[in-house]
């Protein structure tokens, strides 16, 4: 075990900075325990490594330990993975609603893993299905191709690797409830996965296109997973279910499209995703009604 004290110079939140790595509540990657403690499975480029995040009560302290071959490593990027780098130069408010959301969450920032294939793979399984589906199919992806997170967590599991996913077949991905299409998307990214992982160290534009070049993955799945690896404040999630109508409503009064999303967010260009998240964070979207979307129930498994 590696230990690490970091006593940031804003108070951090680390729940909220942190947890948007998490996949729903059953994530094996990442669990929230009783005393406030996030445990993070991480496949870092040293190796495997697991990650515990305590905030001290009553202190700006923020104590970390590391187990595994990516100890070190993790202990050096837990600045950035809770926003010690985010830039809020040129950002302003603007609007009211931004506004508001801003003055109520004053210290969050945006993080930044330099991990690719961890955002992108999740992102791809949330490709046009309900958020129950996908998280059952990542659920079942991580349990039975990971491995157990080194460390003392008894039930912490780690991604499959890029190599382990080239080699499911097919019918293992239906019986994950991972229709073609997307495990296809998934196989190609990970052929090519040490390409997209140098991608973090490139501007925003450039990122996007080699991301967007491997088929499959659209300007949703890009930008979903460049604000979680490269952590970036542009990245908007065009193509959403959700997004474009709440930003709408919560802006204008009324839900748009995604052209009436990019007209609105053009003046904050540079920080749409930080509009995006401050919203989401404040809890402005428009009112839901009716029944949630039901997982399709076609597949097998």
């Amino acid at each position: 075990m590696q230990e690490r004290e970091w006593r940031p110079d804003w108070p951090c939140p680390v729940g909220q900075i942190l947890a948007v790595a998490r996949r729903g509540a059953g994530d094996p990657t990442y669990r929230i325990e009783p005393d406030g403690a996030h445990w993070r499975a991480v496949r870092t480029p040293e190796g495997p490594g697991t990650l515990r995040v305590e905030q001290g009560r009553g202190t700006p302290a923020i104590r970390a330990s590391t187990w595994g071959p990516g100890a070190t490593w993790l202990l050096e990027m837990l600045p950035s993975m809770l926003g010690a780098d985010d830039d809020w130069t040129g950002f302003e408010a603007r609007h009211p609603a931004v506004e508001r959301a801003r003055r109520n969450h004053p210290h969050w920032r945006i993080g930044r893993t330099g991990l690719v294939m961890e955002a992108l793979l999740p992102a791809v399984l949330e490709q046009k299905v309900t958020g129950q589906e996908a998280f059952l199919g990542f659920r079942r992806l991580v349990r039975r191709y990971g491995e157990r997170a080194p460390g003392p967590h008894e039930d912490l599991w780690l991604q499959p690797t890029p190599r382990r996913l080239v080699e499911i077949p097919s019918w293992e991905w239906l019986a994950m409830h991972v229709d073609g299409a997307r495990s296809r998307t998934v196989v190609g990214a990970a052929r090519v996965a040490r390409a997209l992982e140098r991608t973090t160290g490139l501007d925003r534009l450039e990122a996007d296109r080699r991301l967007r070049s491997v088929p499959g993955i659209g300007v949703w799945t890009s930008a979903e997973t460049r604000v979680r690896a490269h952590g970036d404040p542009d990245a908007v999630s065009f193509g959403d279910y959700h997004v474009a109508k709440d930003i709408g409503w919560a802006l204008t009064g009324a839900p748009v499209d995604d052209t009436g999303l990019a007209e609105i967010l053009r003046e904050w260009s540079g920080h749409r995703h930080r509009v995006q998240a401050l919203l989401a964070l404040d809890g402005q979207h428009r009112p839901r009604r009716g029944p949630r979307m039901a997982p399709r129930r076609h597949l097998p498994g």
